[in-house]
């Protein structure tokens, strides 16, 4: 070999080195700043929603990214949160209660299409009603075809129990606790749970007239009553990764759709946002809330825990959009979007710049819209906030008709409920957004309590009683319902409503 083509060989060599040193680098650089920019917006949030303690990972091909343990798991005490502070997680519950579902499935001993009524004979149970629509949540209205985020889940709790033969949190514990060796999650039964362990559990709080000590909520179904950390649930995401507790065909199945136009899956929320699949549930108490957001192609898991609800409660979440939040804006705007630098909230002065329309800029304008409405109950001045938001938003992106749904509408009647609470006078600047809206939504789904009630408290503002009556009448009278607070709402109207 000559000296000339051993020179350029080596000289190849020492530039591929180079090439891959520097991409290396660039990568590691660009996912600090991501990490550096999240951990900023991750403490804002914490401040904006006033949550006294917060947990959060990220997880991204196998490895943790970002773990941050923020605030405090007990005020009273001066407690900080750690990583083996557990959490309740509420309705994340459903995703382990799905898998269970899936493994009597694998083995043999139900099938998705087995009718549920057996399981309860002597209430009445509608025949057509099978495990699967409990699963996705399609059990009301017409069967199958609409998703209504129901407490019927819970009726799986008993399913699992005789079908398995053990009692639900022995299902649990046996089919995924111990194998996984998830050894800070239990299920919460009472308070003589809570002293049999090592670490106590975050405490909870209220955000009323500043932040309250809260309550817990005790008692286990397949809906909730688990508690966990965020490596437990990491290390549970692992195996649904690896498709260690179910097969990749049931995972497939509880990781897509009921149903195209559907948002839900078995035990999991589903949607495409930019190109990509998010794969998410969350999780509500009166003082806890949790999220858990999968994205598969990019092999990437978000995990929140929090000591009170407005993790949760202000993005409607029940509704099946997760962009509604800011905490999953912010998390796709550094980790998936790749833009960083980009404000997670925008300002009044920020406001008034000239916004290049994009997915991203629409959704985090309407999650920072919704979210200013939620804490307007508290300050004055998010009402206004909202207000001008919503402004941008329809002036930004005016196809409102193309990007509405019930987030959007619950939005817009918010700032009238908020408005009226405060006894600042009538609030009809979104009139006819609203009112096109919710006729859009209820020509889709005439049935849709939530679409009905907001547009029974519209007209009820108008004082226009045939057509508020019209709207709370849809309610009571619909067809496999079960009660829920709008059904309240509907009646306490027409009672104090007489013909």
């Amino acid at each position: 070999m000559t000296f000339t083509r051993i020179f350029f060989k080596n000289t190849l060599y020492l530039y591929c080195i180079c090439l891959l040193y520097v991409a290396c680098t660039t990568t590691e650089s660009n996912t600090q700043k991501q990490v550096d920019h999240f951990r900023t917006e991750l403490n804002e949030l914490k401040d904006y929603f006033h949550i006294p303690g917060m947990a959060a990972l990220i997880q991204k091909d196998g490895e943790i990214i970002f773990e941050e343990y923020i605030g405090l798991a007990d005020i009273k005490n001066n407690v900080p949160v750690d990583a083996q502070t557990p959490f309740p997680i509420a309705s994340l519950t459903k995703m382990y209660a799905s898998v269970a579902v899936m493994q009597l499935v694998e083995s043999g001993k139900i099938t998705l299409d087995d009718p549920i009524a057996p399981y309860f004979p002597g209430y009445g149970v509608d025949n057509t009603i099978k495990i699967k629509h409990l699963l996705s949540h399609t059990s009301q209205g017409t069967i199958g075809e609409q998703f209504y985020y129901s407490f019927r889940y819970g009726m799986l709790t008993k399913i699992i129990e005789d079908a398995s033969g053990n009692s639900f949190d022995d299902a649990i514990d046996k089919g995924i606790f111990q194998p996984l060796q998830l050894s800070n999650t239990f299920l919460l039964k009472d308070s003589i749970t809570l002293s049999h362990k090592r670490t106590p559990i975050a405490q909870p709080y209220l955000l009323n007239d500043g932040t309250e000590e809260g309550f817990i909520d005790y008692g286990f179904s397949a809906s909730s009553g688990v508690v966990a950390t965020p490596r437990d649930l990491a290390l549970f995401n692992t195996a649904l990764n690896n498709n260690t507790l179910v097969t990749q065909a049931s995972k497939e199945q509880m990781f897509t759709p009921f149903k195209t136009h559907l948002p839900y899956g078995y035990g999991f929320f589903s949607e495409v946002f930019e190109g990509q699949e998010l794969i998410w549930t969350y999780g509500q108490y009166d003082c806890y809330s949790a999220l858990f957001l999968k994205i598969p192609s990019q092999k990437i898991t978000l995990i929140l825990l929090a000591n009170n609800n407005l993790m949760s409660d202000p993005a409607r979440l029940i509704y099946g959009n997760a962009t509604s939040s800011l905490f999953v804006v912010s998390f796709l705007k550094n980790f998936i979007i790749n833009q960083p630098e980009l404000p997670l909230f925008e300002t009044e002065a920020t406001l008034k710049n000239t916004h290049s329309p994009s997915t991203l800029g629409r959704e985090k304008l309407r999650a920072q819209a919704i979210a200013a409405s939620f804490m307007a109950r508290y300050n004055d001045e998010e009402l206004k906030m909202s207000e001008q938001l919503l402004h941008k938003l329809f002036t930004t992106y005016p196809d409102y008709k193309n990007y509405a749904d019930l987030s959007l509408l619950h939005n817009l009647s918010f700032l009238k409920v908020v408005s009226a609470h405060k006894e600042l006078g009538p609030f009809t600047v979104f009139d006819t957004e609203l009112e096109s809206i919710g006729s859009q939504l209820l020509e889709k789904d005439s049935q849709n309590p939530y679409a009905n009630v907001y547009m029974g408290g519209f007209y009820d503002t108008k004082n226009d009683t045939l057509k508020a009556r019209y709207h709370y009448e849809q309610i009571i009278n619909a067809q496999n319902f079960s009660p829920f607070w709008y059904t309240n709402e509907a009646k306490q109207w027409l009672d104090s409503h007489p013909e």
